[in-house]
């Protein structure tokens, strides 16, 4: 439950925050050109909040979160005194109706901007991505380790953490092929080391992203620190707390058989589910044994595993792969810019590619994934969920530029399209065009939340 509230509220206060960034760029162009505007609308339905300031503007926050919208003066709409009748929107000029319109997405964009500058300006804390192995069968087999090594730039690209390695990855789905660019992690950052760089066939190359990530599908097998045998975790009623184990012990021996590694005895308990299993511990230098019976449990591909309840000392990342992502003043700026920049071409690159067939739309999430991404993010600290509000609002803002009738881009074409022919589009084609963007957001919509109800 507490998840629950946590996601939900996370949720409320980044959609909240992204929204009133929209629709304050759709107010303060307004206001710019004259136009009256008689209400601000954070959320739908019935109101929570309202206040009338003094330039006779109503602000409302609303019950439903979902959305906002700037209620301008219009002919269209209402009957306009004569008095007001140079304030009302469809007065404009066709240049100023498309600032009003494009400004609430661009409004986005400066607000990741923002976002990603404090996130720079505090730093993000790393990791240099290094790979130590490869996968059969994948576009990375053919690259050859002898060592750890960092990957240096994707096609070109510089990659200073995972994350960006990612996002590289992401933009070439579809693709043709890439080049990635590797050096030896041994190597220092004032060594002048030759780079390897492999290009890899990427045809053939798909990934479901609700069972792995970009970077494990390209073959890509990620470094990780050692795991020392010893008892990190016992979970309450577990298996293990009701044989006996206890924080500290070490594992010496399974079956009486000495212990290997830890993915060797993962694979002992899965397979012995409501089997007794014998375990040697070390335990204040004395060695105990123990019978432990792994409780059986259903997993995602619906196989009966066996699980015992217990996580094994995690040693440290070497201080050599850690590190701060963080600028100066003016760099993060820069960096915040850059950053937007290329979530913004990967965003209409992958809406290519979902009206090509490159990507499935089994990529498309709606509100439930965003709350659980808010209240993951928010759970990592400050930092983190900066640079996911930073992404939904660069998405956003992109949605918007759709150039269906009841976004934004909708009304832009309409607009770009009067200053092709210098007349209005007529009011019936865009009584239709409504109709019809209603049914296609509609249909995305329905198939966000289907593919938010099955990864449930």
């Amino acid at each position: 439950m507490f998840d629950f509230l946590w996601n939900l509220g996370s949720f409320i206060v980044a959609l909240g925050i992204l929204i009133t960034a929209h629709e304050y760029g759709h107010f303060w162009v307004a206001r710019r050109c004259g136009i009256k505007v008689e209400r601000f609308s954070i959320g739908f339905g019935k109101a929570i909040w309202r206040k009338v300031g003094k330039d006779g503007t109503e602000y409302v926050v609303a019950m439903l979160p979902l959305g906002g919208y700037v209620k301008m003066l219009d002919e269209r709409v209402e009957d306009v005194p004569d008095e007001l009748k140079d304030q009302a929107f469809n007065r404009k000029t066709v240049w100023q109706r498309i600032a009003v319109v494009s400004a609430g997405p661009i409004a986005n964009f400066l607000f990741a901007i923002v976002a990603l500058y404090l996130m720079y300006l505090i730093g993000v804390p790393s990791l240099k991505p290094v790979i130590d192995t490869t996968r059969a069968n994948t576009p990375a087999a053919q690259i050859e380790l002898q060592e750890p090594m960092q990957i240096v730039s994707v096609s070109g690209q510089k990659v200073r953490n995972w994350e960006e390695v990612n996002l590289a990855l992401v933009s070439h789905i579809g693709g043709r092929e890439l080049d990635i660019s590797l050096k030896p992690l041994s190597s220092s950052s004032t060594d002048q080391a030759p780079l390897k760089t492999y290009t890899l066939d990427i045809r053939q190359w798909q990934f479901d992203p609700d069972k792995e990530s970009p970077i494990t599908a390209m073959g890509l097998g990620i470094y990780r620190p050692g795991i020392e045998p010893v008892i990190a975790l016992v979970s309450k009623g577990s298996a293990a707390e009701i044989a006996g184990l206890a924080l500290g012990d070490e594992i010496i021996k399974i079956n009486r058989t000495p212990y290997q590694d830890w993915n060797a005895f993962v694979d002992v308990i899965q397979t012995s589910a409501d089997k007794d299993v014998e375990l040697t511990v070390l335990r204040d230098n004395k060695q105990q044994t123990l019978i432990v019976t792994p409780q059986a449990q259903t997993n995602a591909n619906g196989e009966t595993i066996g699980v015992v309840g217990v996580s094994p000392t995690q040693i440290d990342w070497p201080e050599s792969m850690r590190f701060q992502l963080e600028y100066g003043i003016v760099d993060s700026f820069a960096a915040a810019a850059d950053k937007t920049w290329q979530l913004v071409v990967v965003s209409f690159k992958m809406i290519g590619k979902l009206f090509t067939g490159d990507v499935s739309v089994k990529n498309l999430s709606g509100p439930i994934s965003i709350a659980q991404g808010a209240g993951t993010s928010a759970d990592y600290g400050l930092v983190y969920f900066l640079g996911f509000i930073a992404l939904i609002s660069v998405n956003l803002g992109i949605i918007n530029l759709l150039p269906l009738p009841v976004l934004d881009g909708g009304h832009l074409l309409y607009y770009f399209i009067e200053v092709i022919t210098g007349k209005p589009v007529p009011e019936k084609v865009q009584d239709i065009g409504f109709r019809f963007g209603a049914a296609m957001l509609l249909l995305l919509m329905s198939i966000a939340l289907f593919n938010d109800f099955s990864r449930l």
